[in-house]
Order: structure tokens, then sequence, then C-alpha cells
């Protein structure tokens, strides 16, 4: 029996269970009988483990010839004899085994869910066309396309992903699209710039907190909020080593004269607001030593990304080579070139920046038809841009957004989440007015150097991102790269007036004064999002830090020598908690013992033995995150109810630097609902008898360990609808604050290590598989090898190697 078409088959009948036994309609759009039909149901997608990926083709959009050999993974190494035929077969890559996952996420992007959702969709895409995402991939397009050589790459790109689309018979649609009862559409430039900027809001989701610290602002001070959530922890180990001296700074933004009374001191209204907490912990690593700690004596770089994780994954593992350049790595279906990965000279990896780059105004219109707004002391006219949001199963809605010289009016009384009923709330975002990123990657892909991958960044501006480099030549260097607004200090801490020019943005950080670091004494450069530079740095650089891992990192790299790939891989795969390192201490200091329930005083014992590590088996990581949780509930609950609604509490190492100074927290420990007054040996240890109960509960259910606690899990795209082809209850620990950042469903989507020595030796795995078709052995392949702490090598082909017993299958491409 042939087991993978046997599991699909399996997996689909699951499936027609899950669907069968709800109502029709919206639960089961798909003709049933279409869908079961043997001749173009999904029957048709279960490929067989012995399926062969040979093919001949031939395009008339084609220069000259390609060809591409898959290896055992499925891993695509493409030679093509120009720029445009090699984009043109990674277009065609991408859409034969990526289609759906690429058609979705640029729909999503655009505000078009509800063509598949039907209505349930329609405030998340108003909420995607109030953001300008359209706006903002259209303002992106026209950079692309002006430069000839770019432009001549993505219609390359989009012409071979049309190319798969065209050759489509319905027979062969992906699962996802006999489902759903939809098809695919042609594929256009605009789309892949809409993808890019789907990126760009998603690394950037949370980075801004003018909303929240608004509200926040009517029961807080300033003072109080910064003190909440600082933006310089004690704790910090920035990406710009310390005792580096900054040059004065080439630009000096002014302060609005009456930012005390029209800023800081403005009460903002408070109806109609609702707060989305985004996950705090969403970030990645990436770190590089010098030949100088290595026992190689050559550079060594590692990235993991931390990401949602999915099925199909993130990535799509590729080679793209020419005559002229070979690189290999990490790519992003949707989107040309290599994103993160190696080429015969350099190496380089990717980790968000957390910088703020996106503000909210108050803009005040002439009346409700919102087409004029005050600024400068004039009725300037408001463009109006008219959104028709076509819905599945119901009639299109439309909706009218204005735009400012801000941006668009993102929330207004016809939207939720504003703060105001009456005047609009207008956002203004880098990503709206920003070039041609893309252009990044294809220079790093052929980049030689170091001056190489400094002009290559230069053209990275939205969003922000920490470009991590390594080189045959021995350097290493790190550089926050992007396009950040020089603010004057705690300018869009909260929303701005919208009235006049000086609470805009005034200028640019010149690209040079950016944070980075090159071949420092220490031998080695490390990013896991923290704040790039200390309090030394001359700019004012707001944003949402994360700082733990750094400091995990720094701990392990400062004592580390003679590191060989192997061990960046352990590193990687870390789970030392560096927080409980300081926390547990002070927990079990403050811990009234004699006031702790039978089972608490078992809990106190298990994590004053436990080893600090966050591992799959871990009962005392279970223990201390929960002890954690409820101790940070009963210190900053009651105070912070007040706003409202549902505030972020301030971080782990917040409370933990502020108990290290005060035992009272600065007051915050008292519950200023009860009339005792609480102290901290009061709130830690009703905290772990709150803990003790949770605990007898996880442990009937045979849950304690951290692994089971927290149950990982790699779901669709289309989460609950195709449950059955996701993989829950992973063996994994770690945590969003441990080097091995995994969550329930977030983490390290692709691990890259790279020794640059000659050969390179790199190694890489992300949790998923090649292939988008849950009825392919490729799906899922490499899920167990990540869960288990493991990685492939990594196969630079070379041309002569066409005959290696590692090519599995060959596809061949020629001019029609």
């Amino acid at each position: 029996m042939r087991v993978i078409p046997f599991l699909f088959t399996a997996a689909i009948t699951l499936l027609l269970v899950y669907l069968l036994n709800r109502p029709l309609g919206e639960k089961v759009p798909m003709p049933v009988g279409n869908f079961l039909s043997p001749q173009s149901g999904f029957w048709q997608n279960a490929e067989d483990t012995a399926a062969c990926f040979d093919a001949d083709l031939s395009f008339p959009e084609l220069k000259g010839k390609a060809e591409v050999y898959f290896d055992e993974r499925l891993v695509p190494h493409v030679f093509a004899e120009n720029d445009e035929d090699l984009y043109f077969v990674q277009g065609y890559l991408h859409a034969k085994f990526r289609l759906f996952q690429m058609d979705l996420q640029t729909k999503a992007a655009e505000g078009r869910v509800s063509e598949i959702a039907g209505p349930k969709a329609i405030n998340y895409d108003r909420e995607q066309r109030r953001m300008g995402m359209k706006f903002a991939a259209e303002n992106s397009l026209q950079a692309m396309e002006k430069d000839p050589k770019a432009h001549a790459v993505y219609t390359a790109y989009t012409a071979g992903i049309n190319a798969y689309i065209h050759s489509l018979k319905k027979s062969d649609l992906p699962l996802e699209y006999k489902i759903l009862n939809v098809e695919p559409e042609e594929w256009t430039n605009l789309r892949t710039a809409l993808l890019l900027k789907m990126m760009a809001k998603m690394l950037a989701s949370g980075t801004e907190k003018d909303l929240a610290y608004s509200r926040l602002h009517q029961v807080f001070s300033t003072r109080q909020i910064k003190m909440l959530y600082p933006q310089v922890p004690d704790s910090l180990k920035p990406i710009v080593p310390p005792g580096t001296a900054f040059a004065k700074p080439a630009i000096a933004p002014a302060m609005p004269g009456d930012a005390d009374s029209a800023y800081f001191k403005e009460a903002q209204p408070v109806s109609a607001f609702e707060e989305h907490t985004p996950d705090r912990d969403n970030g990645s690593n990436n770190w590089v030593v010098a030949g100088s700690k290595t026992a190689s004596n050559v550079p060594i770089l590692a990235n993991d990304p931390h990401l949602e994780l999915s099925l199909p994954s993130i990535w799509y593992e590729m080679q793209l080579s020419t005559p002229q350049s070979k690189t290999y790595g990490a790519t992003l279906p949707g989107s040309p070139y290599v994103i993160i990965g190696f080429n015969d000279n350099i190496a380089w990896g990717v980790t968000n920046a957390q910088r703020d780059v996106k503000d909210y105004y108050t803009i005040r219109f002439k009346d409700s038809r919102r087409n004029a707004y005050w600024f400068e002391g004039q009725w300037k006219p408001a463009q109006q841009r008219i959104e028709a949001i076509k819905v599945k199963g119901a009639a299109t809605v439309y909706d009218t957004v204005a735009y400012t010289v801000f941006g668009p009016v993102m929330y207004d009384e016809s939207f939720r989440d504003t703060l105001t009923k009456q005047n609009g709330l207008a956002v203004k975002w880098m990503a709206h007015h920003t070039g041609d990123d893309g252009n990044t990657f294809y220079l790093l892909n052929r980049a030689k150097n170091y001056d190489d991958y400094v002009n290559a960044i230069r053209f990275f501006e939205c969003p922000g991102q920490n470009f991590v480099f390594a080189s045959k030549s021995g350097t290493i260097a790190l550089w926050q790269q992007g396009r950040f607004p020089a603010r004057w200090k705690d300018q869009g801490m909260y929303v701005m007036p919208g009235t006049d020019k000086r609470y805009d943005w005034q200028a640019d950080i010149p690209q040079a004064e950016n944070p980075h670091a090159v071949d420092p004494a220490r031998g080695y450069l490390f990013s896991a999002n923290q704040r790039p530079a200390d309090s030394t740095y001359p700019y004012y650089i707001p944003g949402a830090y994360i700082t733990p891992r750094a400091g995990a990192i720094d701990l392990y790299l400062r004592s580390m020598n003679h590191i060989t790939p192997a061990d960046m891989m352990k590193l990687q795969n870390n789970y030392f908690n560096i927080m409980a390192r300081d926390m547990v201490p002070l927990l079990l200091n403050y811990t009234d013992t004699d006031q702790l329930s039978p089972g608490a005083k078992k809990c106190y014992d298990q994590v004053k033995n436990w080893d600090l590590f966050a591992g799959p088996l871990s009962v005392g990581q279970t223990i201390y995150q929960t002890w954690m949780d409820s101790l940070s509930i009963n210190i900053w609950q009651d105070e912070l109810a007040r706003a409202g609604f549902k505030v972020e509490l301030p971080a782990e190492e917040t409370l933990m630097e502020l108990l290290k100074k005060d035992s009272t927290v600065m007051g915050y420990v008292d519950n200023i609902n009860t009339p005792e007054q609480e102290t901290i040996q009061m709130q830690v240890t009703d905290a772990l008898n709150k803990t003790a109960v949770m605990m007898a509960g996880v442990e009937k259910e045979d849950r304690a360990a951290w692994a089971k606690f927290k149950d990982v899990s790699v779901y669709h795209l289309l989460k609950d609808a195709l449950l059955p082809f996701a993989h829950t209850g992973l063996n994994v620990g770690g945590w969003g604050n441990i080097i091995n950042a995994v969550k329930k469903s977030h983490g390290p989507s692709w691990r890259m290590v790279v020794q640059l020595s000659t050969p390179t030796e790199a190694y890489g795995v992300y949790p998923g598989g090649q292939s988008g078709n849950p009825g392919s052995r490729f799906y899922d392949n490499a899920i167990d090898t990540w869960v288990t702490g493991n990685y492939y090598r990594l196969w630079m082909m070379n041309k002569d190697e066409q005959g290696d017993t590692r090519v599995k299958w060959r596809m061949n491409f020629v001019k029609q």
C-alpha cells in the first residue's frame, strides 16, 4: 500500500465528515458532486509516492532555455541563461507548488476576502482598504516599473505564474479551489507589490502604540506610561555594541511650540474605541560570528525568522542560477528573488526592526460628506476613493475612503475602532510611499562583498529590518535598514493633531546614520528584535522592542569559541529561559511559604529545583510561566482596567527590573479595588496558589509537560476549514522570550546556518514541505525534522553536477 495517498484519502474523509455534518451553504461552498467527481474532484489531487516531476515545457515568453533539477526534497535548482528566464521559471514553480497560497495572501492584502468568505469578512476588507494597502502597492509599483531592469524582472516573473495558471485544467486545480468553489485569477505585477505590502503590515503589527497610549493617557501621565512600557530597559543588549560613539545627527527635528497643550496634555476622546493586542513576541533571531571565534577561522551566519507557522509554509526553498550569479535560500511565493540565503561570496539574513513607522492624526472634516478638512488655516479638499467590496452571496458593499496630506482616513463615524465619533483619524504609514524594496534582494543575490551589501540594502525602506551579513573575505556586519522618520522627542507616542504641518514628519534619518556595526572587536553581532542602540543614539526611535532573546544570545556567543555550524544549530534550538534566571530568585524570595496550599508548596519546590530550560517535557516551565502570568495580572490589571479596554500588560522584564529596584513596583503591587494593603509577598503567594489550582487540572488531563500545555500546532492557511491537514500537539518547547521562540502556532519559520568556507557549508529547515498540495508527500515532510531540531544540508548545485545522484527529476524550459 502506498502510504501517502492512503493518508490523503483518510484526511479527505475526515474533512468530508467535518463539512457534511454541518449545514450546507457557507460551511460547504463547493458543489459536493463536483468535489467528489472521479474525473475532476479531489481524487485528482492525490499524488502517488512515485510521482514524477520530469517535464519538457515550451513558452513563447522565454528568450532561451532553462533547466530545473529537483533533489530528493523537491528543492529546485534553476539554471537559466538570463535574468528574465530565471524569474519566469521561478514564477512558474511558485505557482505550480504554491498557487492557492499566493492567491489568498494577495486577495487578503487587497481587501478581497469577502469574495471568498462572504459577509463575515467585510470589516476585514474595509480595514485593509482604509489602511491604504492597495494605495501603497500602487505607489511602489510605479517605482518597480520605472526602472527598465526591474520592470523586465517583475514582468517575467508574472508571466511565469500566468503560464502555469493557463496550463491548468479543472482537474488540476489545487484542492482549496475545489473546496471553496473558486478559481485562480491571473497574476499581475501589482499583486507582487500587494504581497510585499502584506508582509510590511504583518511585520509592523503592534510596533506602533499610538491608539493604546492615547487611551491610557486618560488615566496615566506620560511619565507613568514610559515607566510601564520603557523604550530602553536596563537589561537591553543592543545591536550596536555598547560604547559605540555616534556622530552628531544631521537632522534636528523641531517640536511644535504648543505641543505641551495641543498634544501631550490634550485629553483624547475615548468613545467607540477597541484596541487589537498583537502578539508581543512577533520577531526573529539572527547573528554572525567572525572567523576569530570559529573552528574553521571563517565567519558563520545564522538566521531564524519567527512568523505564523502554516501549511503551506510561508517560505519556498530554491536555488537560482545564471552564468553571472548563483544564490540559494528561502524565497517568498508571490515575489521573485531569494529573500534569506547565500551565494558563492556572501550570506545574509533578516530580523524585524520593530521600529514605529506609522502614526495617526485627528482630522477635522467640514461636514459629513468628508470631502474637505481643516489644514493650515483653511479647508483643504480631500481626495475620495470609492471602494467596491464584492461579497460572496450578498450585495456589493461600497465604502468611501477620504485621503489627506497624511494618508487615508482609516477610522471615522462609519467604521469602528475610531477614537472619535465625529472626527476622522488618518493613518500615515511609511509603506504608503516607498519604492522597489525588491531591488535589495536582486542585488543581495548577486553581491560579492561588504560594499555590494551596503549598496543593496539602501534600497530597502519598509518595514525596517536588521540585515546581518558575512563574506568569504571575513567581514561581518549588521545594519538596521529602513526609511525612518526623524522625530522630535515623543512624536507619535499619541494620536497627533492633524490641523497643521508641524506635527507631520519633517525629514527622514539619513541612511548612513541608521544603527550599524562592522567587524566588532568582540567577534560577533546579533539581533533579536531588541532596540538597536542604547540611549546614546541621537534620534528618538520608538518601537515595540523585545529584550530577553538578545540577552540570551549574547550570553552564549560571548562565552563560545572554536564555534562550528553544529554549535550554531544547537543554539538556534536552545531552550534556556533567561527571564526565569533573573525572576525565579525574586519569586522564591517573595513567596510566603506558610500561606501556600499543599499543591502550591509542590509547585514551589518544582520551580526551585527547575533547571531553567523550557524543554518540551519541562513541568517547571509550565508552572513558572503560569505563575508569572498570574502575578502580572495581580500587579497590573487593577490599575490598567481603568483605561476601559483590554490593555497589553507590561512586559515580564519590566516587572523584573522594577521589582529589583522597589518591592512595591512603584506602588502597583497594591490592589486599588480592595481595602487591604497588598504587599509583594501577598501577591506572589496568591499568584502561586492560583497556579497550583490550574496545575491540578492540567495534571489530571496529562498536560503538565510544557509541550502538551501550550499545544504547538501548524495549521493550514484556512485554519479550521482544513483542520485535517494541520499538525497539532507537536513536541516542541521554547517560548517567545526564549531563543527557540516557539509558541502555539508561531515560531522559527526557517532555520538557516551558513559557514563561509570554500565550498560553502550550509544547513536549513522549515516546518512544512515544498508542495502546497495536501495530497503530496512533500506537503509536510520536513515538520518532524524541524520538531527534533535537525537540519538538511543545503546543496548549492553546480551545473556540471546534473548527473549527481541527488538529482531526482528534471524540467526543461525552452522558447516555443
